[in-house]
């Protein structure tokens, strides 16, 4: 019987220590090859935190973890009884197993990820803040945001020139939220 992949309802938060213990526990009770992979779905966010970019990882889908399992059940009643395990993703408590297309979308690995990369980027100021420029020609000026653009990483901010509003645009880590 081949491995399929199967998704854990677990607690948020405790994916990784679920992950972590679901191996632990097959590899102690020599179930080990039924239970090929367990992974924990993340993708790369950049935040702009002080104005600097700082990539992390965030949980994509969090209160669930994947794993590729000979379904039996010994490895049923493995995963069922691990802490924090709160059952499988299926109908009436049945484990429903996905296609290993989907779960290679939800993990982003092969060509859907090349397709569509997940990658995000956040920043901790909004349009109508008042943020204050950081570096370039305008350093130490104050302004408002105007714009958002998320595709060139760029933001357009209205500062007071010569008691004159003007438009200028800059890279999202060449500024930063007025306090």
């Amino acid at each position: 019987m081949a491995a399929r992949w199967f998704i854990i309802h677990a607690y948020s938060g405790f994916e990784n220590k679920v992950r972590d213990q679901i191996l632990a526990d097959a590899t102690r009770l020599g179930l080990d090859a039924l239970v090929e992979a367990v992974e924990v779905p993340v993708e790369t966010v950049t935040e702009v935190r002080r104005g600097k970019k700082v990539q992390s990882e965030r949980k994509f889908f969090p209160g669930y973890v994947l794993a590729k399992l000979n379904m039996n059940d010994d490895v049923y009643h493995l995963v069922k009884n691990t802490p924090k395990v709160t059952g499988f993703l299926g109908s009436s408590g049945k484990p429903q197993p996905i296609s290993e297309g989907e779960a290679a979308r939800i993990l982003n690995t092969k060509e859907e990820a090349a397709a569509a990369p997940k990658h995000q980027i956040k920043v901790d100021y909004e349009i109508g803040d008042s943020v204050k420029v950081l570096d370039g020609p305008f350093a130490s000026f104050n302004g408002v945001v105007e714009e958002l653009d998320f595709d060139k990483s760029k933001v357009k901010v209205s500062v007071s020139i010569f008691g004159r509003a003007t438009p200028v645009e800059l890279d999202f880590d060449q500024v930063e939220r007025s306090k």
